[in-house]
């Protein structure tokens, strides 16, 4: 397959679904333009190219679209090689989308449970959320994780790019949570650990602090 010559990611800075894609993207040293959606006023543009649920991020190749975080994030490491976020094992490869799937499918809706809830409904999320941490860590212990600082070990893979953003959107939610916390060392310390080793990587400062500029534009 020829290597794709025109690559754009239309997004929002705010969106932790984008910044994944952004992610993915600069791992694997990808060129692409980057479009930023006003999300209240969504230009005819970006409604053309995925008319069906119409959120971002939508990522055009060639003039393509392809939407849906997960299947990009897919598509990226199918379509460019370097750097693979998915382990070359079938078996190891099936448990580490299984365990993408139980991120998107379990825990992502009850985090936005708790950020649109009060009282004991927000409660009885945050408790659920927690369950969830927990099982995640145990399971990546489990059945994904190599010796090294990332889940996948000496090289961030498909599950590092779907957490590691998420560190800073569930910082926020414990702004909201009046002192508890949702990522704590002694509960979950090897999920932790892989967050903190992901943040400090070069690239992804970079990518934040782009992004940063246009949060606060």
């Amino acid at each position: 397959m020829a290597t794709p010559k025109d690559v754009k990611l239309f997004g929002a800075a705010t969106s932790g679904y984008c910044t994944m894609v952004h992610h993915a993207l600069q791992l694997k040293g990808v060129t692409y333009d980057y479009v930023e959606v006003d999300l209240k006023n969504k230009s005819e543009e970006f409604l053309r190219l995925h008319p069906v649920h119409k959120k971002v991020p939508i990522l055009v190749v060639d003039g393509k679209p392809i939407p849906e975080s997960l299947v990009i994030l897919q598509y990226v490491d199918e379509t460019w090689k370097e750097h693979p976020l998915l382990p070359q094992d079938p078996y190891l490869r099936s448990k580490v989308r299984f365990w993408a799937d139980f991120i998107y499918q379990k825990m992502m809706p009850v985090a936005y449970t708790i950020r649109s809830t009060e009282g004991e409904a927000r409660n009885k999320a945050v408790e659920e959320f927690l369950g969830h941490l927990k099982t995640l860590e145990d399971g990546i212990n489990k059945d994904v994780h190599i010796h090294g600082p990332f889940i996948h070990g000496e090289e961030p893979g498909l599950l590092d790019v779907i957490i590691g953003p998420r560190k800073t959107g569930f910082r926020r939610l414990e702004q909201m949570l009046a002192g508890v916390k949702l990522f704590d060392k002694d509960l979950t310390p090897v999920l932790c650990s892989y967050m903190d080793a992901y943040a400090e990587l070069a690239v992804i400062k970079d990518t934040e602090l782009m992004l940063s500029q246009y949060a606060h534009a």
